[in-house]
């Protein structure tokens, strides 16, 4: 269960909606700053996919919502909030000084996770005079409310105790908080899928394969492997009974054959825009893209499913995860339906006679 009750998002674009809806689907009261005039409108369109998603998980309900309100400023956003997620854009300046004025009006025990891609927490700290030392970096995937990773950083002045924090927080909530052991730009799954978009862009503007091609390659091939063994486990397989030592000796020479350019970038100009652009149009324009998200929600609900009832139903990887995550959304739940029952009952309940 969540080891908090109240908590604050600054930011609500497609990141900071997704925790929104992580939170509240938690049974969380979640308060939003953001500047946006029609933040309401995005951040409820996001919410209405996370409900349609979980109630995939939970046909027999959900839990009780957590309220969602908007503040006019981060200081009324941040005030009384046990957790602060920030999800603003990745520009450093801007970082600073929403950092600092979160940092100014948040209570001191309550921890400041970051949604940062790739700048380091050590980077944002300066900013924050009072208690740098509960920034972490809580860097999710999209759909944040379904993919359960969060990479935690921590910053040089960031305590033991906030990481600690954190990763509890984060697992409370369904999650798999993998903390970064050293501190560095990008963190690791964003520097695993920087290599793989440097060299599909190549690929792409050689004319090798089209923008469908790629993603047909990827999600009929390792992609399968990868989602469900990642990529050490799965290669100690290939290396058959003699395990990742034979697999290293037999495919190590290869690394140094010039088959990958990830160490060169193509011009980035508007000519590849356009060809990646197009090619992309005709691969999904038939659909819009809040039926690409319905479509990648339920693909990834059911593969989650599918890998929960492996290993005899106890479930594997992301589906052991996802079937005590289901375990205790149910158990939320259970409070939420006893109260709709005992008001339906009450409703129902024949009045008595005067006389």
């Amino acid at each position: 269960m969540s080891t908090i009750t109240k908590a604050a998002c600054i930011g609500g674009g497609v990141i900071g909606a997704g925790w929104v809806a992580r939170l509240v689907l938690n049974g969380i009261d979640v308060c939003i700053y953001d500047p946006d005039p029609e933040a309401d409108r995005k951040v409820g369109e996001v919410l209405k996919g996370a409900r349609r998603a979980y109630r995939k998980m939970l046909p027999d309900g959900l839990p009780k919502e957590g309220k969602i309100t908007y503040a006019k400023t981060i200081a009324d956003a941040v005030a009384g909030a046990q957790f602060i997620q920030e999800s603003v854009p990745e520009r450093l300046d801007l970082k600073h000084r929403v950092l600092a004025e979160i940092d100014t009006h948040a209570p001191p025990a309550a921890i400041i996770g970051s949604s940062t891609s790739g700048i380091k927490p050590t980077d944002m700290q300066p900013a924050m005079k009072k208690h740098p030392g509960r920034l972490v970096v809580g860097h999710p995937f999209n759909p944040v409310y379904l993919l359960p990773l969060v990479e935690i950083v921590g910053g040089e002045q960031t305590s033991a105790e906030a990481v600690e924090k954190a990763r509890t927080l984060y697992a409370s909530i369904g999650m798999k908080p993998v903390v970064i052991r050293k501190e560095i730009e990008a963190f690791v799954g964003d520097r695993l899928l920087e290599a793989m978009w440097r060299e599909a862009l190549w690929l792409i503007k050689d004319g090798i394969c089209t923008v469908e091609e790629l993603d047909d390659i990827m999600r009929y091939g390792f992609g399968l492997r990868w989602a469900q063994m990642g990529m050490f486990q799965i290669y100690r397989v290939a290396g058959g009974e003699a395990g990742m030592r034979h697999f290293m000796a037999q495919f190590g020479p290869c690394l140094s054959w010039p088959w990958t350019k990830l160490m060169d970038v193509p011009e980035f100009n508007d000519e590849l825009v356009d060809l990646i652009a197009t090619q992309s149009d005709e691969q999904s324009d038939r659909w819009s893209i809040r039926e690409l998200e319905k479509i990648r929600d339920d693909n990834l609900v059911a593969i989650m499913e599918a890998l929960g009832r492996q290993n005899k139903g106890k479930g594997w990887g992301a589906g052991e995860l996802h079937n005590a995550y289901t375990k205790q959304l149910a158990k939320l739940a259970k409070p939420a339906k006893a109260s709709v029952a005992a008001e339906k009952a009450k409703a129902e309940k024949p009045k008595k006679k005067k006389g």
